[in-house]
């Protein structure tokens, strides 16, 4: 689902004086007819200004900077809302870098975030002021204090989920859910890889899928990301840095191979993910760290009739059904202990930067997030 731009850089040319916006509030409110064509009663809200972390061009960490920029309010169908953790994720290092597509530069990063509702538009009935809320969605403008954002991109939080534990997993944790279900649907029994086992994703992909009854083995890059990654589900790591990894899984499996590989490095790892698969297995390739698969690894998929799947959470989440229902299975684990987050690290929203080199240099194990000033 896509949601309009929905921070402004400075106050629009000929705007109001404050003074005379102030002398408005106090004297008038506004009735307007929405599309639906029913009539809404809206207070006129002065603009507010938020601390957002903001690129100018395509690169490296420095290209983010902490900017003050100017908030609208809510149109008819949005939110404003303040946020009170932001979701860190790769993905975000595919926006700064350029090879995520995003509107025009200059723009607010950021997927992910939760937080409460300070500001309802007219046609709104879904929220109401002092909800709390959460979202995963497109476009970005995750990375700021305050946002206005389109209600139906927006999820209330169950009373047992706290704002931290819901910027940590809403992209995630329902990533997690359609792989478990949907792109790489398991039953029962079927023998699993998980690649970046110790990481966000991978951590409560791994507990989801040992909830769904699967044998889970990780991949980690060190003795202590495989420790964590056999803590939170993996029967069985592989410290792929020392280890083959095809030769590994053969002998854990019998010669058989495994039913799934979920993979989200991508290029680096691609050719051992097909090898580990049984004839007629799935590859679900949900992400490229290390860039994009081979041709070769796509060529022996073929050859071993294996199915490659490349699904995205955006597409999945296409309709505010899809979102909502993902949303309760996320949060109906969460509830349960099945699945327990681990957020590691907390960042300032101004650290952004650092947060990035971190993610990139592998740094981070399980879930990180940024919290607002």
């Amino acid at each position: 689902m896509t949601t309009p731009t929905t921070i402004e850089p400075s106050t629009p040319a000929g705007a109001v004086p404050l003074e005379a916006v102030h002398t408005r509030e106090r004297q008038f409110t506004r009735i307007f007819t929405t599309m639906y064509g029913q009539k809404h009663r809206a207070r006129t809200r002065l603009p507010v200004k938020t601390q957002a972390v903001r690129m100018h061009e395509a690169g490296g960490p420095e290209v983010l900077r902490v900017e003050d920029l100017w908030v609208p309010d809510p149109g008819a169908t949005e939110v404003r809302i303040a946020q009170r953790a932001i979701g860190l994720n790769f993905l975000d290092t595919y926006q700064r870098r350029g090879s995520f597509p995003s509107p025009g530069l200059p723009w607010v990063i950021g997927f992910e975030g939760a937080g409460v509702v300070e500001a309802v538009g007219g046609a709104v009935t879904t929220l109401k002021e002092g909800d709390r809320v959460a979202y995963a969605s497109t476009p970005p403008g995750a990375y700021a204090s305050l946002r206005t954002i389109v209600a139906d991109a927006l999820v209330t939080l169950p009373d047992a989920i706290g704002f931290e534990q819901a910027a940590a997993t809403m992209l995630k944790g329902m990533t997690a859910e359609y792989l478990v279900h949907k792109s790489g649907a398991v039953q029962p029994g079927d023998a699993v890889l998980v690649h970046a086992a110790a990481g966000g994703t991978g951590l409560l992909l791994c507990q989801w899928l040992a909830h769904a009854g699967t044998t889970v083995i990780g991949c980690a890059g060190d003795d202590d990301k495989c420790d964590l990654a056999e803590a939170h589900g993996c029967s069985h790591a592989i410290d792929y840095r020392r280890e083959d990894v095809a030769a590994r899984v053969a002998a854990l499996t019998g010669g058989e191979g495994l039913a799934v590989v979920y993979d989200s490095v991508g290029r680096d790892t691609a050719e051992a993910s097909v090898a580990c698969l049984r004839p007629g297995g799935t590859l679900v390739l949900y992400g490229s760290s290390s860039g994009a698969p081979p041709q070769s690894a796509l060529a022996a998929a073929a050859a071993k009739s294996i199915k490659v799947v490349r699904p995205g959470l955006f597409q999945e989440n296409d309709t505010p059904a899809a979102l909502q229902a993902r949303a309760s299975a996320l949060f109906a684990v969460l509830g349960s202990g099945a699945v327990v987050p681990l957020v590691e690290r907390r960042y300032a929203l101004a650290d952004a930067a650092d947060a990035h080199r971190d993610l990139e240099a592998r740094r981070t194990t399980g879930q990180s997030v940024l919290i607002p000033g």
